[in-house]
């Protein structure tokens, strides 16, 4: 018998909460930490984590891969059936064959990791305080399917500039949390965690860290869970950046999802982004599991199942992953791939984590009536490209917009170096000086 996600989480908490003063000494952050650090059965207190897979799940995994059971092959030679059995072999044969989670582990637990309880729920985060004076915390949300792993690249460029060409001025404190039903986070037992009360949850969760302002940055879910915060608008809340913006105009939004013609009158830019919209919004997983998540549970029995799911995220980020596996590594890796497979895989959330598309009820590209002061990025591989009329009529008070040259959906796992350049400018001023 295995041991569980819980299991392992209380193991590191007994681990950690029993040797607190000498551990947090020895992660050298206990005089970074504004918020408050603590190992009583304070509810609000937080409590340091730490990633340690028992070698029993590592092994169960192992075999499981080794008793796989693959179907024939396409009957076409593009993508147009989904993942082809030769991406699919490959991944296989490199998990079995050449990846370590162990490094993974290592990468996360190299940065200072906690957990605290906010509306009843346990919620892991990752937090780094810059060195720098001034740094602006920034809390940024994944996606789906991503976790932690899509931003472990960032973290380094946005607390520490100086160290990678950057000025000190451009430094932040970052927070990095795992969504409800995600990674090392709780799985909630009752339905209502959708991403206006993730949203919600982030507020406290800053608050709680000490910080008096604060910036959010996210895309995919983390899009929308942004969104929301800047809908709430807090008065510690300085503005938001997305690279997925939530813009696309009620007409253009509503006659895609109806699959109607591109409403007349649009330019050249916006019928491109027209007809991008209307081939994702036809997507089979978001239907599936905003509908029948629970009927997913062969995510939670074989691990190549998952693995298949999760790459079948959208025809662009699909070829980005398979040229991975034929050794054209522009962007992930087969590493960078199958640590967030294997992420969601040992932590058990592919089906928890499915649950948010049923507990959505907003729309996901159509304007939230955010007033905060906003900064777009947009990727040329993203779901759809925002066009300027559509950010600056969905986002009034809109502080930047750019065009970045290459990218896409996860854009902070693909192009770590383009997406820091875009949130050191897309932030830079709403800095308060002194």
């Amino acid at each position: 018998m295995t041991t569980t996600r819980t299991e392992v989480i209380d193991l590191d908490r007994r681990r950690l909460l029993g040797a607190a003063a000498t551990g947090i000494t020895a992660l050298g952050i206990a005089s970074l930490l504004p918020g408050r650090l603590d190992a009583s059965s304070d509810p609000e207190a937080i409590r340091p984590f730490r990633v340690n897979v028992p070698e029993a799940d590592l092994d169960d995994l192992r075999y499981r891969l080794a008793h796989t059971r693959l179907p024939e092959k396409e009957t076409v030679s593009d993508f147009s059936q989904g993942v082809p059995l030769k991406t699919i072999k490959q991944v296989l044969r490199h998990w079995q064959t050449a990846y370590d989670w162990r490094n993974v582990e290592a990468r996360i637990n190299a940065v200072p990791n906690f957990i605290t309880e906010i509306d009843g729920l346990d919620i892991h985060f990752i937090h780094v305080r810059s060195k720098h004076e001034n740094a602006l915390p920034l809390i940024v949300t994944h996606g789906w399917p991503g976790s932690i792993i899509e931003q472990l690249k960032i973290i380094g460029p946005l607390t520490d500039p100086t160290a990678y060409g950057g000025k000190a001025s451009d430094a932040f404190h970052v927070v990095i949390p795992s969504m409800p039903g995600y990674g090392f986070s709780g799985k909630p037992e009752a339905s209502g965690w959708g991403p206006e009360r993730i949203a919600t949850a982030w507020i406290a969760l800053m608050r709680r860290l000490g910080y008096e302002h604060f910036v959010a940055q996210g895309g995919d879910w983390g899009a929308l869970v942004t969104d929301m915060i800047g809908v709430q608008a807090p008065p510690e809340l300085l503005g938001i950046h997305t690279n997925m913006p939530g813009a696309i105009p009620e007409n253009i939004n509503n006659a895609s999802f109806a699959g109607a013609p591109a409403p007349e009158g649009l330019s050249d830019e916006e019928r491109r982004s027209y007809d991008q919209v209307f081939f994702y919004k036809h997507v089979y997983y978001a239907f599936l599991m905003g509908t029948r998540p629970q009927t997913l549970t062969g995510l939670a029995d074989s691990p190549i199942a998952l693995a298949t799911y999760m790459l079948d995220h959208d025809a662009r980020s699909l070829e980005l992953i398979a040229r991975a596996f034929d050794g054209q590594e522009e962007g992930l890796s087969p590493d960078d791939v199958l640590d967030n497979v294997t992420l969601f895989w040992l932590t058990n959330t592919g089906v928890s984590a499915a649950r948010l598309y049923w507990e959505n009820k907003l729309a996901f590209f159509a304007p939230k009536g955010v007033k905060v002061p906003v900064a777009v990025s947009v990727f040329p591989d993203e779901l759809y490209e925002t066009p300027r009329k559509w950010a600056e009529a969905a986002y009034p008070n809109l502080i930047h917009y750019n065009k970045v040259e290459k990218g896409g959906h996860f854009a902070a796992w693909e192009q770590p170096k383009l997406f820091v350049d875009e949130v050191r400018a897309g932030f830079r001023s709403l800095r308060k000086s002194g």
